[in-house]
């Protein structure tokens, strides 16, 4: 691979860029988790893509549609962009294999713990996962970052218990986040 393969931020949503809330889809229900802005911007500054992994069985179980969640996709690029961030781009996945309501149950190689929306994202932004971070606040979003061979994997977490797979480090918060990856 090429050196100008660029490195990426991967970004879970819920839980990672806005506060976990059941089935978030509209605006007004959409609340940033407290330094997502400075962290975007240290990594966009540090070269690096910043890219939305999200499953969103909300839309496989009927709770909201995949345009209402594209409209809402794109007012938070929007909110991004007015606090000087771009969003390369946001990838999610509908599905879900047990609760999936018609064409939306079944299982995906994009749903996480499965790698495929980071691949994706590999092959359509050119980007170097060997130098890559992967936050999430599931386990699910771990396993995805090692399966994709992803760098680094944060564990955005306020609990101390083990966990598997392990992350490479857990962290509390996007400050502690912010000062582990960009220490000055």
């Amino acid at each position: 691979m090429g050196s100008n393969l660029r490195p990426a931020l991967f970004l879970d949503r819920d839980g990672v860029i806005n506060v976990e809330k059941n089935y978030v889809c509209l605006p007004e229900d959409f609340e940033f988790v407290e330094g997502i802005f400075d962290l975007c911007r240290k990594a966009s500054a540090a070269g690096m893509a910043i890219v939305v992994v999200t499953n969103q069985a909300g839309i496989g179980r009927g709770y909201y549609s995949e345009r209402e969640f594209h409209h809402l996709s794109d007012w938070m690029c929007a909110q991004f962009l007015s606090n000087g961030v771009k969003i390369d781009a946001v990838y999610f996945c509908p599905f879900h294999p047990e609760h999936g309501v018609g064409h939306y149950k079944t299982e995906s190689f994009d749903r996480k713990p499965n790698p495929g929306m980071i691949l994706r994202a590999e092959k359509d932004l050119g980007l170097d996962l060997a130098r890559s971070t992967l936050v999430g606040d599931r386990l699910s979003d771990i396993a995805a970052a090692k399966v994709a061979g992803v760098c680094h994997s944060i564990f955005l977490s306020k609990t101390a218990e083990p966990v598997e797979p392990a992350p490479d480090i857990r962290l509390s918060s996007l400050r502690e986040i912010i000062d582990y990856l960009f220490p000055n």
